[in-house]
């Protein structure tokens, strides 16, 4: 039985088609652009003394590090990590956003998983879409499964579908270019390891891949945005979560990874990931957000949800 968190799962509604409006987990928000912050500066073990650790402190602060890592919080204040929050704009995902999981070369399911939302692939056919009991609508433009609340386009499917298809690719190709020049406020945070740390808004950069394997937490507002990016792998381990507080949207979480993004089994992600290559959800895995991947997805009794 798929455990899903009651925090994040909302009711399911139907949609009203590729270009429709209903129950999209991550809108695109936006937030009022500002001026980036230098780049966080990495602590030691145990800190550096007069300096900052490696989330940003004020000057004069050693670094709250745990032996082989970076882990400064300062003192619970609402800084974390990361520093103090830096205004970003949200990254436009143009019609690439009426889709919950949107891939190019194929979406793989292993039964059975809940996903609310629209799915699409293209310039493969549905032939490329595997494990899911699909009915074609009676118009052909796109097909049914029980899984999915929701529809599932495909490029072989009458018109409209093909062109509609092409042109969301193109915008989810174009918000990856987008996420992926933004300038950063912190680069290489934990040296590519975040675990445990509360993360304030704004552009977080690593040249190297991401790991994720304990809780982390993006404290910000409603109009806070986070984007994440990752020059390698994005991976999150077994039951870990990301969890959203002080009133942090998912919608304004990114994840730009230009290598795979992996979610090992249990594990919890909020945000929109935009990957270069392939994404993989194992066994139980979620997310609170969109799959967009310019290669392949892969889901394995996965729920993932789009919702307002």
């Amino acid at each position: 039985m798929l455990s899903i968190p009651s925090t994040w799962l909302k009711s399911n509604l139907p949609f009203a088609g590729i270009a429709g409006t209903a129950l999209l987990l991550l809108s695109v928000g936006s937030g009022a652009c500002g001026s980036d912050e230098s780049n966080a500066v990495s602590g030691t073990s145990g800190g550096t003394s007069g300096g900052t650790g490696d989330g940003g402190g004020s000057s004069g602060e050693a670094g709250n590090n745990s032996s082989g890592g970076v882990k400064n919080t300062d003192g619970g204040s609402d800084r974390g990590d990361g520093g103090p929050a830096v205004s970003a704009a949200g990254v436009d995902l143009g019609s690439a956003g009426s889709f919950v999981i949107l891939a190019k070369s194929g979406i793989t399911n292993v039964p059975t998983s809940i996903i609310t939302g629209n799915l699409g692939v293209s310039p493969v056919t549905e032939a490329a879409i595997t494990g899911f009991a699909l009915t074609k609508s009676g118009t052909g433009t796109f097909s049914t499964t029980p899984e999915v609340t929701g529809k599932v386009f495909a490029a072989n499917d009458t018109a409209p579908t093909p062109n509609d298809l092409t042109v969301a690719i193109g915008a989810m190709e174009t918000a990856f270019t987008d996420a992926a020049g933004r300038a950063p406020k912190a680069t290489e945070l934990g040296a590519g390891n975040i675990g445990s740390m509360t993360l304030s808004g704004g552009v977080y950069k690593w040249g190297s891949g991401l790991l994720i394997p304990t809780n982390v937490t993006l404290n910000g507002s409603s109009t806070d945005v986070w984007i994440f990016q990752i020059a390698q792998n994005l991976s999150v381990s077994s039951a870990v979560q990301v969890i959203l507080s002080g009133g942090a949207l998912a919608k304004n979480v990114y994840w730009q990874v230009a290598g795979a993004a992996d979610l090992d089994t249990t594990s919890h992600l909020e945000g929109t990931i935009l990957c270069q290559t392939g994404i993989s959800l194992k066994t139980g895995a979620s997310i609170n957000g969109r799959l967009l991947a310019q290669t392949a997805v892969t889901i394995s009794g996965s729920a993932v949800v789009a919702a307002p």
